[in-house]
């Protein structure tokens, strides 16, 4: 017997190399793109935070919560108005502000809130909240009780600190009508505040990941 391989001999070696060889550039181009991926879409923070009476405003925010959470590599933070500390507030990638109507405007308590990001928090004279995501949800009694004007002040305050404003939901965030004909917040109103917080999340991912780059 010859002591050198035949030629299907060597063949089905090569055969043989050639599969294992394959198979494990596939699982190192496996690993890569993993490792890629996870560097390039860093973990997003989202602050969902708000004033609530009736409970309205709450539900709004907890649907906001739900639509953030549904976007893949997003951290959550919800919390009322009156207990976000300044670490919170800067450590976050976004921050979505929700307020019942009171008057045509947001609440007082909101509204200390945001004189809080400077007389307490100290957002300038570095603009600390530059180039963060924000957008604004609200309820209010009646159709034409001043939910646009309430969320255009919220995001007028935020625009103001140089954060990169978003709607969704709606034309300037997501409202709900909460008396009348529309008591309470029904589905298609929880459907646009969960509008709201993937659109949060989609674009805080965009500008993170930039960023990272």
């Amino acid at each position: 017997m010859s002591p050198y391989p035949t030629k299907m001999h060597a063949s089905s070696d090569s055969r043989r190399f050639l599969a294992v060889a394959l198979a494990l550039f596939a699982l190192c181009t496996g690993c890569l793109s993993r490792s890629w991926a996870d560097e390039s879409s860093p973990a997003v923070k989202i602050l969902v935070t708000y004033h609530s009476l009736s409970g309205n405003t709450e539900r709004m925010a907890e649907a906001v919560v739900a639509g953030a959470k549904s976007v893949s590599g997003t951290q959550i933070v919800l919390k009322r108005v009156g207990q976000v500390t300044a670490q919170e507030l800067f450590s976050v990638d976004a921050v979505v502000v929700g307020s019942p109507v009171y008057w045509s405007n947001m609440s007082g308590e909101v509204k200390t809130f945001f004189d809080n990001w400077q007389f307490k928090f100290g957002v300038f004279p570095e603009f600390k909240m530059k180039n963060k995501v924000g957008a604004a949800f609200t309820s209010g009694g009646q159709i034409s009780s001043g939910k646009e004007i309430t969320m255009l002040t919220i995001l007028a305050a935020m625009l103001g600190n140089q954060m990169i404003v978003v709607s969704g939901g709606g034309a300037f965030g997501a409202s709900a009508t909460t008396e009348g004909d529309s008591p309470g917040i029904d589905d298609k109103e929880l459907a646009e505040a969960e509008a709201l917080g993937r659109r949060v999340a989609d674009v805080a991912k965009l500008i993170k990941g930039g960023a990272s780059r």
